[in-house]
């Protein structure tokens, strides 16, 4: 049975989940935290930053780990991560069949022009989920944070941001 849930869980993540790995973590947490806490906050937060270290979309990546995780076992990884590919890859393929028919329509373009507040929306819920006291609630980890934005924001090389945060969470937890 934690099969079926995990697969129609990560479906349904897949399929409402529009705009990229960051704006499906609100999903995921709500999924997978809360609705069926299967996970704890801690857990995905760790699981978030380990999906972000490893090569591949954040959203496969989690999943991935989050399969595995709840059920032990790598079918658990397999089954979550299909899952929350099938929608894309249903959608790609039906939007490469009609692509010539699509690409000059009003109605398209208009929808997808409403899409662009609702995605920074949810990308902007998914970092308020990591913004509670259980996982982001010392004002090192704040200062380390806004440090490594102010880094990236003065255009430093994203390599040496997360070399030298890696190296002062190392050094301070």
């Amino acid at each position: 049975m934690i099969y079926l849930q995990l697969f129609l869980s990560f479906l349904k993540i897949g399929f409402f989940g529009f705009g990229g790995g960051y704006a499906m973590l609100s999903l995921i947490q709500n999924e997978v935290v809360v609705r069926h806490s299967w996970i704890t906050g801690s857990q995905l937060a760790d699981i978030v930053a380990i999906s972000q270290m490893t090569p591949g979309p954040i959203a496969i990546n989690s999943a991935t780990y989050v399969g595995y995780t709840v059920t032990g076992n790598i079918w658990g990884s397999f089954l979550a991560t299909t899952a929350v590919c099938i929608p894309a890859l249903t959608l790609m393929i039906a939007v490469t069949i009609f692509y010539s028919h699509l690409r000059n329509n009003r109605y398209v373009e208009g929808a997808l022009k409403w899409m662009r507040p609702m995605l920074a929306g949810m990308i902007g819920a998914a970092a308020l989920v990591f913004l509670n006291r259980e996982t982001f609630g010392d004002w090192t980890s704040i200062a380390i944070f806004a440090a490594a934005f102010a880094a990236t924001w003065f255009k430093v090389d994203a390599t040496i941001v997360i070399l030298i945060s890696a190296l002062a969470g190392i050094l301070i937890y």
